[in-house]
């Protein structure tokens, strides 16, 4: 496992995620299980967290404000063409906020994008709001990735539900079915 970054020092509970899986729902355990990208699933880490912090704001409060340039967002969101709706996911910088009427309404060759509401994004992945994570998420969904992100040694993401966070190596988010790594989903990172 490569050195992690001092702001994550403060997780002294850290652990390879392969070996806390029964911490994790199901559907994201069987992504981490059945890793087979270039990054060992071994460097993907796993700590608890209270879920009452699980929000970014919260949570760098909380863990301190470095790491949010350390961490990530995966929304969920809903493109509409013809009439008909489809649900995409996009990876994005804590401190960012994809393009969802430009870069991602393109990519999807959608009319209308939208964040999807509160309960689409629970049922359709069966994750808990808050904790979203790219891992596990429907294999047919394309996922959006800020290039930003795959270039970050390690960053902090959500775990499935509230309580708990990864941290994974930048270069993993790239590997993820149906990943497609974009230079412009969110304007405003470096």
């Amino acid at each position: 496992m490569r050195d992690l970054p001092a702001m994550f020092s403060r997780f002294d509970d850290a652990a390879p995620a392969p070996a806390r899986l029964g911490e994790l729902i199901p559907p994201v355990a069987e992504a981490i299980a059945r890793w087979a990208g270039d990054v060992p699933a071994e460097e993907f880490l796993y700590v608890d967290t209270d879920p009452a912090i699980a929000d970014t704001a919260a949570f760098v409060a909380h863990y301190g404000q470095e790491l949010l340039r350390a961490s990530a967002n995966c929304v969920v969101v809903a493109a509409k063409r013809g009439g008909e709706s489809t649900l995409a996911a996009c990876l994005v910088p804590s401190y960012g906020r994809a393009d969802v009427n430009g870069a991602v309404r393109r990519r999807l060759g959608a009319r209308k994008v939208s964040f999807a509401p509160m309960e689409t994004a629970v049922e359709a992945t069966g994750m808990e709001y808050g904790g979203i994570t790219p891992f596990g998420l429907p294999p047919a969904w394309p996922l959006l990735v800020d290039a930003a992100l795959t270039r970050m040694p390690y960053v902090l993401i959500g775990s499935g539900r509230r309580r708990g966070k990864l941290i994974v190596p930048g270069a993993a988010f790239a590997q993820l079915p149906s990943a497609e790594v974009l230079q412009d989903l969110t304007p405003d990172t470096p």
